[in-house]
């Protein structure tokens, strides 16, 4: 462990004042970052980062965890992408039927244990997935919640050991817009519908304007992440900062 975090210490150094295309292209083949996989959710902003791997290495993994409660429209939406930015590893993730059927036999999990629920259908699927990776990138950027505001290229995930990519760290709303119409990128459709953060769709609700854009998620709970993403070891609890512990 000491010697990843030295390596992650070390990329965030060399890489410090690098823009995300350089950042990511030089991940991708630095040995000190080793063998990463995009995990995407096909989200709200998901095809900016997308189109930039794409441009990249066409070839780089990406994984996208279908929990079998997504919005039909984020179903069809990741198609669309993956066909018109012709990725060329791409693989669907999805918690079996048999350990579904036996831990969440009727649907209901996520109305009594949310997070039981996020661990079940996402983080142990994702996991596995991850087996032999030496990390991964995702798209989580500073501006995005108060738990996210420090957030450097490159991190040293609790746990695993693994390494975090975030090349669009510091990325403001702006930034994504602008890159998303520059390359005239498809948005998801449920963005014009007021959701501009999108996950399950049982536990995604619209955003009202001046409502942080992230606030339809497990609205009304003590929650901000799906359990993917951990702080000290843990899922991050509304109201937290990075560093914060129980």
């Amino acid at each position: 462990m000491t010697d990843r975090a030295e390596r992650v210490a070390a990329l965030n150094a060399r890489y410090r004042h690098h823009s995300a295309t350089s950042v990511l292209e030089g991940a991708l083949r630095d040995p000190d970052a080793g063998q990463l996989a995009l995990v995407s959710s096909f989200g709200a902003e998901s095809v900016a980062l997308l189109h930039l791997v794409a441009m990249v290495d066409r070839k780089t993994p990406v994984l996208f965890i279908d929990t079998r409660l997504l919005f039909a429209e984020t179903l069809t939406y990741q198609q669309e992408v993956a066909e018109r930015l012709r990725l060329e590893n791409l693989r669907i993730i999805r918690t079996d039927r048999e350990t579904l059927d036996k831990r969440d036999p009727y649907g209901a999990l996520r109305m009594s244990d949310t997070d039981a629920c996020c661990a079940l259908r996402k983080t142990e699927p994702l996991n596995a997935a991850l087996d032999g990776y030496d990390g991964w990138i995702t798209g989580r950027k500073r501006y995005q919640s108060g738990t996210r505001a420090a957030l450097e290229f490159f991190e040293l995930e609790d746990g695993t050991g693994r390494i975090k990519l975030n090349p669009l760290a510091h990325w403001t709303p702006e930034d994504v817009r602008a890159y998303m119409e520059e390359n005239r990128l498809p948005k998801h459709p449920l963005v014009a519908q007021g959701y501009p953060s999108i996950g399950c769709q049982p536990c995604t609700s619209k955003v009202a304007p001046g409502e942080d854009p992230r606030s339809g998620r497990w609205r009304g709970q003590d929650k901000e992440e799906c359990g993917i993403h951990f702080v000290d070891g843990r899922a991050v609890r509304g109201g937290e900062t990075q560093g914060e512990k129980a």
